[in-house]
């Protein structure tokens, strides 16, 4: 007995509780069909008046007009005295670096000069140990050659002292006398002459000595000025945006500048900026230069700039992985924004046509039948009308409504028993 109370009391718990759901259900019905949405309000829009704008909206990308580039030492690259073919960066300033002329920038890698150099530095004491030499050589043989000369000075003046004493003596002791002062003069002459020479073979050889030390202390000063120039400083204030090499990776610490091709980075004008955009050739024929866009930047979607279409390109573009062909479009940014860098993705509204007052409604609204446009009035009748620009979401209406007319948003179920309003035709 108390198993069949127990089963029992079971089987009533569960009616309740299925009971209860089907109330909660039934309340569920009741509420949705009570608060539902009217067909009026969920199904009408109203036939508009007022400005009427259509615009193309396209991506884009800041650039600035103009910048200035910063480069390796090209020059002494590819002259003669530096055997340079590439030289590998050594250090770099973080990209988007605020700089003004004279900042530092980077430094390229010095070792690729240090052989040369060292080479110099030998050929520099050598060059000075060879003057050195030659000074004192020459020093030597001139003093030899003019102790010669003052010997023979000497001489002479005896020679012609015995000439003189010997005027008493016989005519052969005299004429031994005479001989030996015209052998003196002789050789005093010879030797002035050797001096004379011996002095311009000195000064020759000093000044070759000279030359050479000169050469090679001017190839190391211009070695050194060489080495100056692989610390990189600014021309200009700007920010630094480091260029691109030939698989379109940034120049970067380990990257390598050679004489073709010596740029660093680029100094952008901040002042004047671009975005750069592209704009299929469906719409193409509707853009045209000094046309006004609203610009913004995705990385601050709540500000916008006024723009203006100052470039269209004659010829498109093929789209990669696509049939479909694009033309270059830059728009000048008219307004300035500290918040402006290079490379940032921006949207672009170009203006195509605007009306100061209009009628328009949503294109929903609008329907086809055959050649005829039409829309479905909220009295219900099926209104022919004459259309005119159209954007994303609105399309002019020229004829057949007025401001204010209610307009089905979707096709009405009794659709065919509407009646139909057509507009008049001017033959």
């Amino acid at each position: 007995m108390f198993e069949s109370v127990k089963r029992f009391g079971l089987r009533n718990r569960r009616g309740r509780i299925a009971l209860l759901l089907c109330g909660i259900l039934a309340l569920i019905i009741l509420l949705y069909i009570l608060f539902r949405p009217s067909p009026s309000e969920a199904l009408y829009a109203e036939v508009r008046e007022g400005e009427f704008e259509v615009q193309i909206v396209v991506q884009g990308e800041l650039e600035t007009l103009s910048s200035v580039d910063v480069t390796g030492p090209t020059e002494q690259m590819r002259s003669r005295n530096f055997k340079i073919t590439e030289i590998t960066i050594k250090d770099l300033v973080p990209e988007g670096t605020i700089v003004d002329s004279g900042d530092y920038v980077g430094t390229l890698d010095k070792e690729v000069l240090s052989a040369q150099l060292k080479t110099l530095a030998d050929e520099v004491e050598k060059a000075e140990q060879q003057l050195l030499k030659t000074q004192l050589d020459t020093t030597l043989s001139m003093s030899e050659l003019r102790v010669s000369l003052q010997n023979l000075l000497y001489e002479k003046t005896e020679n012609e002292i015995v000439l003189e004493q010997s005027k008493y003596e016989p005519p052969a002791t005299i004429r031994q006398a005479a001989l030996n002062l015209e052998k003196t003069k002789r050789t005093l002459r010879q030797t002035e002459e050797s001096y004379r020479l011996k002095s311009q073979q000195a000064r020759a050889t000093m000044r070759e000595a000279e030359l050479n030390l000169e050469k090679v202390l001017r190839q190391q000063t211009e070695l050194n000025s060489v080495l100056k120039t692989f610390t990189i400083y600014a021309p200009q204030h700007g920010m630094v945006i480091y260029a691109k090499e030939w698989d379109g990776k940034k120049r970067r610490v380990g990257s390598k500048i050679s004489m073709y091709d010596a740029t660093v980075a680029t100094l952008p004008d901040l002042s004047v900026m671009v975005s750069k955009t592209y704009v299929n050739e469906i719409d193409i024929s509707k853009v045209k230069i000094g046309q006004a866009v609203s610009v913004s930047v995705d990385a601050f979607p709540d500000r916008r700039y006024r723009g203006e279409v100052t470039e269209i390109a004659n010829v498109g573009e093929q789209v990669s992985g696509s049939d479909a062909k694009v033309f270059e479009v830059m728009v000048r940014v008219l307004d300035q924004d500290t918040i402006f860098r290079p490379s940032m993705t921006t949207s672009n509204a170009i203006l195509i046509l605007r009306r100061d007052k209009t009628l328009f409604c949503p294109l929903e609204c609008l329907y086809t039948n055959d050649t005829i446009s039409y829309v479905c009035l909220g009295s219900g009748v099926r209104q022919e009308v004459k259309t005119g620009a159209s954007n994303d979401r609105d399309i002019e209406i020229l004829e057949g409504v007025k401001a204010g007319d209610k307009l089905y948003l979707s096709t009405p179920s009794d659709l065919e028993s509407f009646s139909w309003s057509l507009l008049r035709t001017t033959k």
